[in-house]
C-alpha cells in the first residue's frame, strides 16, 4: 500500500506562486497570509519571521506565517500538529496567534501549556465580507489621509490601539515602529480619515490588500461622539472607496462582544463567513 509522503519546511522566494496558488482557495479569510507574502516575497529579511509550508506527496496543501503574528492558512489536522511542533521548539516569538478558530484552538491545545499565559483570548469573532455596495449612505467627509494629516491622526491611532488591544503601541520604546506604521499606511492610501475642527472623528485602515480582497483595520469613532451615526457613515465610505478603487471584497473581524460595532457593520451590508480567534501575548 502506498504512503503519503510528509514534510514541513520554510519557505522562500521561489514558493511565492505556490504559496498565493494555495491562499487563493479561499482568499478572502486568508488575506493577510497573503498579503504578508505578496509584499515580503517570503524573503525572510521583509518577512520578519519564517512561512511554514505543509506538503503531502509534493503538493503544498498548507501554510503559516510565523512572525509578529502567527497564523495559520488552509490548515489541516496535520499540518496543524507539525506547525505546533515548530513553534514549541521556536519557543514563543509572537505578539498573537490569529486565524480561523478551528484552527487557532487546536494550535493552543498543543503550545498552550508550554508557553506564557496570554494577556487575552478572544474567541468568537465574527470574520466579515462585503462585495457590493453599502446598505446606507456613505460620509461625503471621510477621505484618504494624506502626510499633512499626521499630527492629528497619530493620536488617534494610538488611542484606537490601546482600546482595542489594552496596551499602549508605544510601551517599551514601540512609539518610533508604530509611527512609521501609520505613516507607511497613510503614504501607501490605506488610511482613511474624517477630521473635524482640527481633531479626528473617524478613522479606518486597510491593513493587508491583495487582488483578491482587503481588509479593515483600526476603525475609530471619538469617544464622545459615538452612537450618532458616524461609524456606520464612515465604514460606508470606506467600503465605497475600497470597492471602486482597491479590491474586489471587503474584509474585517471583529470581537463577538463588541455589540454596538457588529450591529454597525451589519446595517453597512456585512455578512459573516467565519468564525476567527485571536490569542493575545
Amino acid at each position: 500500500m502506498l504512503r503519503t509522503q510528509r514534510a514541513l519546511r520554510v519557505l522562500g522566494p521561489g514558493d511565492l506562486d505556490e504559496v498565493t496558488g494555495l491562499l487563493a482557495r479561499d482568499p478572502v479569510v486568508n488575506v493577510v497570509a497573503d498579503f504578508r507574502a505578496r509584499t515580503t516575497r517570503l524573503e525572510p529579511r521583509w518577512l520578519g519571521g519564517e512561512m511554514w509550508g505543509y506538503y503531502e506527496d509534493d503538493e503544498l496543501v498548507s501554510v503559516c506565517h510565523s512572525a509578529a503574528n502567527l497564523i495559520p492558512a488552509m490548515a489541516t489536522p496535520e499540518a496543524l500538529e507539525r506547525f505546533a511542533e515548530r513553534a514549541l521548539r521556536r519557543g514563543p516569538t509572537c505578539a498573537a496567534i490569529v486565524g480561523r478558530s478551528e484552527d487557532v484552538d487546536v494550535l493552543w491545545e498543543r503550545l498552550g501549556p508550554e508557553w506564557p499565559t496570554p494577556r487575552d483570548i478572544r474567541a468568537g469573532q465574527p470574520h466579515l465580507e462585503i462585495s457590493s455596495a453599502p446598505l446606507v449612505e456613505a460620509d461625503p467627509q471621510v477621505r484618504r489621509s494624506t502626510l499633512q494629516d499626521l499630527d492629528v491622526l497619530y493620536p488617534a491611532c494610538v488611542a484606537m490601539h490601546t482600546e482595542e488591544v489594552g496596551v499602549s503601541p508605544e510601551c517599551n520604546g514601540g512609539g518610533p515602529i508604530f509611527h512609521a506604521g501609520v505613516t507607511q499606511l497613510v503614504g501607501t492610501g490605506r488610511s482613511f480619515v474624517r477630521i473635524d475642527d482640527g481633531r479626528v472623528v473617524f478613522k479606518a485602515e486597510l491593513a493587508a490588500v491583495t487582488p483578491h480582497a482587503c481588509q479593515v483595520q483600526g476603525v475609530y469613532v471619538a469617544p464622545d461622539l459615538r452612537g450618532t451615526g458616524l461609524g456606520k457613515a464612515g465604514m460606508a465610505a470606506v467600503v465605497t472607496h475600497a470597492l471602486r478603487e482597491v479590491a474586489p471584497v471587503v474584509s474585517l473581524y471583529a470581537n463577538g462582544y463588541n455589540a454596538p460595532a457588529l450591529k454597525v457593520y451589519e446595517r453597512v451590508g456585512f455578512r459573516q463567513t467565519a468564525t476567527f480567534t485571536t490569542i493575545l501575548f
